[in-house]
């Protein structure tokens, strides 16, 4: 049975194939033993792979690399995909040695499905906040340039997605043969563990916007954006909701707007502050998609406003 709690197992050192780049500075040569992380995608039909039968390959991976090895559960998605989040976490050695068999497990399971006639050159789709990835790009790309020409591979970090309120990650795709990637993740892996910002999120790896600690309801599935599906976007309704409500509908971080739209498959925009349905001091929320998401959209947040209203009344 697939679980996403995947007990930690400890195991001798295996010698790794290759080390991390020399620590540039004390804190550097710390964070080699600090417990650190890292986030990738992979899509829902290879996660399996991952797991094998009865959890036997994930557990085997992390008796070998002696990491803890996560996934988000079944059709719980990263937002605008349709692929899981794994999440490896222990020293940097060990999350490179747990990454490589996942890797490597995934590489085989594509040359399988296509007759050994496969591209040595694949790509990885790393998860990295926001605000971790200026230390990869370095002043004036000078960082990831360094990275790029040091390991062969490819690295492109995505824009910021401003289409998910409160997503405050971006994509880091490496391309390359599996050394490549290796040698690019060691880079990209052992530079993230400096940053104390990122190693504290380490605690709460599944906790933002919603998309995958969610059903998944949404007509594309996996918290889509929708674009695609003229049906969904066919209609637009226009309700408001009290400025003093308008928090508790947003949420923190914007984490309860998400989960309203992904469950229910509605685009929703609310109206910046001051900006009221006339006559009122009720700001405008509208509600886009299909008449069945608008309808279930609509009811979540009549929901919100109603606890909040009853929050108000009893403080």
């Amino acid at each position: 049975m697939e679980s996403t709690e995947s007990s930690y197992v400890s195991s001798p050192e295996a010698p790794r194939k290759r080390s991390p780049p020399p620590p540039k500075s004390p804190t550097g040569s710390e964070s080699l033993e600090r417990p650190t992380y890292i986030r990738f995608l992979v899509s829902n039909a290879a996660a399996g792979s991952v797991i094998g039968k009865g959890g036997a390959t994930i557990t085997e991976f992390q008796s070998t690399s002696g990491a803890r090895i996560q996934l988000s559960r079944n059709h719980e998605f990263f937002p605008g995909t349709t692929d899981r989040i794994i999440m490896i976490s222990a020293t940097i050695n060990e999350v490179l040695k747990a990454m490589e068999l996942v890797l490597a497990k995934l590489l085989s399971e594509i040359a399988d499905e296509e007759s050994n006639e496969v591209d040595p050159r694949t790509k990885v789709r790393l998860v990295v906040p926001n605000s971790s990835c200026g230390g990869i790009i370095g002043k004036g790309g000078s960082t990831i340039k360094s990275f790029i020409e040091e390991s062969q591979a490819g690295i492109k970090i995505s824009p910021q997605d401003n289409n998910y309120l409160g997503l405050n990650d971006r994509l880091v795709t490496v391309t390359g043969t599996l050394d490549e990637q290796m040698r690019a993740i060691d880079l990209i892996l052992s530079k993230l563990a400096e940053d104390p910002h990122y190693t504290q999120s380490m605690n709460a790896p599944f906790s933002y916007p919603a998309s995958y600690s969610l059903p998944n309801y949404g007509p594309n599935g996996g918290g889509g954006k929708f674009q695609n599906n003229k049906e969904d976007r066919s209609n637009s309704v226009t309700i408001g909701v009290s400025d003093e409500h308008i928090g508790f509908v947003v949420g923190r971080g914007g984490r309860n707007i998400m989960e309203i739209s992904q469950a229910s498959g509605a685009r929703i925009k609310i109206s910046d502050r001051g900006d009221f349905l006339s006559g009122t001091t009720d700001r405008k929320v509208t509600i886009t998609g299909s008449q069945r998401a608008i309808r279930t959209a609509e009811s979540m947040i009549m929901q919100k406003v109603s606890y909040a209203s009853e929050r108000v009344a009893v403080e």
